[in-house]
């Protein structure tokens, strides 16, 4: 999925995700629910080339444990930005077993650090 987000890829993004996953975007207050509100949050993000553009996704720590038709994976995923210091954001993925492959039913990503700075990135109501 993150190669996908890299290349500007929404179609492939999208084949990991269900059509009614829920996701906590970590540039998004609310809940997010289901492809059409997802596209609409994407949608309202500013172009590359107005703001900080991601050169590198890299997830690593991966736990994940398997029930029947249910995933529950947990990992960092580091971000890396052409002038931006890097970012770290935990996130936990909920992953439903139907047809052969495994989609997202839930994604929960938590903006934890600023890698240059050191300093705990601002979340909304960390203040």
């Amino acid at each position: 999925m993150y190669r996908a987000f890299t290349a500007g890829d929404r179609p492939g993004i999208d084949s990991f995700l269900d059509p009614d996953a829920t996701v906590f975007d970590s540039a998004t207050p609310g809940l997010i629910s289901g492809k059409t509100e997802l596209d609409e949050v994407r949608d309202q993000r500013p172009p590359a080339e107005a703001g900080p553009r991601e050169t590198g996704l890299e997830a690593h720590g991966e736990t994940i444990d398997v029930f029947g038709h249910l995933a529950l994976a947990r990992y960092w995923l580091r971000v890396d930005y052409i002038a931006h210091p890097a970012r770290m954001i935990r996130n936990t993925a909920v992953l439903q077993r139907a047809h052969g492959s495994w989609r997202i039913i839930h994604l929960h990503e938590d903006l934890q650090q600023d890698l240059v700075s050191g300093i705990p990135c601002e979340t909304p109501g960390s203040r």
